[in-house]
């Protein structure tokens, strides 16, 4: 597998980026997880103002160079155990290919790929839902996780778990938001552990920010969870959790 001469990803960026790292806790274990990699400037500056310069133009470039930057971070401040990147479905020509540099990445910094988790937002717009079960499908062959992230937020996940059963399932924070007091949240959470459970896909609570929010999940069967109430996302950094 050979990365493609032509592909856009090989124009310059025109910005840096930096990676955070966010901890997915298992609360039955008391261990992480994974943790998350979420895109940072080079003086920190958040997610929005990067995302805000990303273009049709440099598109391909930022999902390649992201790739790349949460590999080479985690290898470097020996993350342990799975990371997880934020894939642009819309950033890919063809899956195997638009791999070959993530695969050289991996052994270069000798990440194990096995520990890699790609994850799509339902909300992502997507020109081709059926090529975007081929880009799983392709990750899944290579050795990597999937994840559907913002289960819940909108119809696009349900139409897609139909084609494909991802690794993982991140329930959307919508849902998970106030939810020991909101009886649909809590009716429409149990339905996604009941699929979860039938089709042996693992689930992820994210969004967590209170103790009532944490001791409802956990106290109801949820036992990974992401979110500030365990800890914000580090810049190029990790520290111990602590656990409630």
């Amino acid at each position: 597998m050979s990365a493609c001469p032509t592909c856009n990803c090989r124009k310059p960026l025109g910005f840096g980026i930096k990676m955070a790292f966010q901890p997915i806790v298992d609360i039955s274990s008391k261990t992480v997880f994974a943790y998350e990699a979420l895109v940072r400037g080079e003086n920190g500056e958040g997610a929005g103002r990067i995302l805000g310069q990303v273009t049709e133009d440099n598109k391909y470039t930022f999902d390649q160079s992201c790739r790349v930057k949460a590999i080479e971070t985690a290898s470097r401040i020996k993350l342990p155990g799975n990371l997880s990147i934020n894939f642009m479905p819309n950033a890919i020509y063809e899956p195997e290919t638009c791999l070959a540099k993530t695969l050289e990445t991996a052994t270069r910094t000798n990440f194990d790929r096995n520990n890699i988790i790609f994850e799509v937002t339902e909300q992502e717009q997507v020109v081709s839902q059926q090529f975007l079960v081929e880009v799983f499908e392709a990750y899944r062959k290579e050795g990597f996780k999937t994840a559907i992230d913002d289960f819940g937020a909108g119809y696009a996940g349900l139409n897609l778990l139909a084609d494909f059963q991802p690794d993982i399932l991140k329930i959307d924070m919508k849902l998970i938001r106030d939810i020991c007091q909101n009886k649909v949240k809590q009716t429409l959470v149990r339905s996604i552990q009941k699929i979860g459970e039938e089709l042996g896909i693992q689930l992820i609570a994210e969004g967590i920010e209170t103790d009532d929010e944490y001791k409802y999940l956990r106290d109801n069967g949820i036992t990974l969870m992401q979110g500030y109430y365990f800890q914000k996302p580090m810049l190029e950094a990790i520290q111990d959790v602590n656990f409630p």
